[in-house]
């Protein structure tokens, strides 16, 4: 899943305001800050998705984030 650092990160580099996002998210401002505020068990499932296919729209692609173990 993706993190609400993820989200702040990839509105930032598109250079999007939260109402930009919102608009091509077609969800509320309120919905993105709360996203971005960590907040996403607030969130629905369906919203963040929504916010997710904005941004890989645009040309981000979020990788799952984890920690690999060196062999």
């Amino acid at each position: 899943m993706v993190t609400s650092q993820q989200i702040r990160a990839a509105r930032a580099y598109l250079g999007w305001s939260q109402k930009i996002l919102a608009e091509k998210a077609e969800i509320s401002v309120p919905t993105i800050k709360r996203l971005e505020l960590n907040d996403l068990e607030k969130t629905s499932f369906g919203n963040v998705q929504k916010v997710m296919k904005a941004i890989e729209n645009a040309g981000i692609k979020f990788i799952e984030r984890g920690i690999q173990e060196e062999s």
